[in-house]
């Protein structure tokens, strides 16, 4: 065989390209390992305390018992596969439930209402275990601008209340504030509340802070923003004894800048530069973007189309960056208008009617966003976090048959084949699969053993990289 190139006149070529190869991989480094939490809940910075997560989760399952008392009525509201079937008598609805009660899972799928069956126990066993996955300290909207006497004295309180439950262990797994933009009329606001939370904190503290703990930047327009975040940051790990580089930030994608500069370009990458690996997340602002956009009140929801278009522009920039993102939330409460122990018929049949409207409208909008490839949103109040895990649920477990049954299929053919062959062309749809099982381990919607019986161990699944999984399997 005649070769006229080489390696003496090509090692230049191959080792600017290996140059090249590896700035790139460590941009695009891919998804990163940790959990990432299915929802973010913003609540004014005034009306926090130790015990909120447990607070929130009470108020949820109350409303889980009240106006979805059984899985027929959830799955009739939330129009789960085979809804149209589920009874609606108090009798038929316990027959049916002892019976899939006593059936096996291979058993129970077989049957019409597995789906709305299995949604409702695993969104009552998540209630009643971690209700609330993430929560924001809000000093932006959920606050509004006060006195500068009452945000100080919010956010002491705020601090102390985060060191209480801290000793008392009874923080969400994820924490963090939203302070206010660094805009030229609220930098000087913003910086203040960042330096009194922190300050406070760290002193009643020892200088340690909540794990996963993190500040939230909104209305990010200019790279200076985020720059000058990074260097407040660096003054107060030095001065509160913070180990280097232990504070993180994510921002807020809510205005058009944050999507399209003047140069006609997106400047998110830059961003993610200027923030010098603390900046992990964006969170998408449903409604500032669309106000941005001219939109009018009526129309400024999470599936309005210059929604979608930002979201697949943020997609495109931030792909395989290991950049968590999160779409924003459904601004319609699932709250009655009606109040009090005594309320007539009608009236209790409008609080029920209006809450199953907001639940259904909340459900569509949650799945809209893992069909945009966002496993992350926002909720406003507990009763939302009925039909964000029903949706996030309904939504793995609908396809998790198929999934199984391919990704073993594509696995069982890889040890017959090496990457020259069919394999290596069919490489991204196994990608595909593996990061469904990855993101549905991740939400709780599918167990580990679930994701076990495709063929992969644990490991290989969390390795996130199909094409390692087959090159390691090849070599034992």
């Amino acid at each position: 065989m005649k070769l006229s190139l080489t390696n003496e006149l090509t090692s230049a070529i191959k080792k600017n390209l290996s140059e090249k190869n590896i700035a790139f991989q460590k941009t695009y480094n891919g998804d990163r390992p940790d959990r990432q939490p299915v929802h973010t809940v913003y609540g004014g910075a005034n009306l926090f305390h130790a015990d909120i997560a447990a607070k929130l989760a009470q108020t949820a399952r109350k409303n889980l018992e009240y106006y979805a008392p059984d899985f027929c009525v959830l799955g009739r509201v939330l129009q789960l596969d085979g809804w149209e079937k589920l009874p609606d008598e108090v009798e038929d609805i316990e027959i049916l439930k002892n019976r899939l009660d006593n059936l096996s899972e291979s058993e129970r799928k077989k049957e019409t209402h597995w789906l709305a069956y299995t949604v409702y126990n695993k969104l009552a066993d998540k209630l009643e275990n971690e209700a609330l996955e993430d929560f924001r300290i809000d000093f932006e909207d959920g606050f509004g601008n006060r006195s500068d006497q009452e945000e100080d004295e919010t956010a002491i309180n705020a601090a102390k209340e985060v060191a209480k439950g801290m000793e008392n262990n009874s923080l969400p797994p994820f924490i963090g504030i939203r302070i206010k933009p660094f805009s030229e009329d609220l930098k000087d606001r913003g910086i203040r509340t960042l330096d009194i939370f922190v300050s406070t904190l760290c002193s009643l503290t020892g200088g340690k802070l909540p794990d996963n703990f993190i500040v939230m930047l909104p209305k990010v327009q200019i790279t200076a923003q985020i720059e000058a975040l990074v260097k407040l940051f660096e003054i107060l790990e030095d001065v509160n004894q913070i180990k280097p580089g232990t504070l993180k930030m994510e921002m807020m994608v809510e205005t058009t800048q944050a999507i399209m500069t003047k140069e006609g370009t997106n400047p998110l990458m830059s961003f993610i530069e200027a923030g010098k690996g603390r900046l992990i997340a964006c969170h998408f602002g449903t409604y500032d973007y669309t106000a941005s956009c001219n939109i009018t009140a009526k129309y400024q929801t999470m599936d309005h189309p210059v929604c979608d278009f930002a979201h697949h522009m943020t997609k495109v920039a931030l792909a395989h960056t290991g950049i968590w993102l999160s779409d924003g939330a459904t601004n319609v409460m699932p709250v009655g208008p009606h109040h009090g122990d005594n309320l007539s018929f009608s009236k209790l049949k409008e609080n029920t009617e209006i809450v199953h409207r907001a639940w259904k409208m909340g459900y569509d909008h949650v799945r809209h966003s893992l069909w945009n490839g966002f496993y992350q949103g926002w909720d406003l109040h507990p009763a939302q976090f009925i039909s964000r895990y029903a949706a996030v649920y309904a939504f793995f477990l609908e396809s998790y048959d198929d999934a199984a049954k391919r990704l073993k299929h594509f696995i069982d053919k890889a040890a017959r084949a090496t990457l020259t062959t069919d394999i290596f062309d069919d490489a991204a749809t196994g990608q595909g699969l593996l990061n469904y099982f990855l993101k549905g381990l991740n939400s709780g919607a599918i167990s580990e053993e679930q994701a076990t019986a495709t063929g992969l161990t644990i490991d290989e699944i969390q390795s996130r990289s199909f094409l390692k999984i087959l090159e390691g399997r090849r070599t034992k």
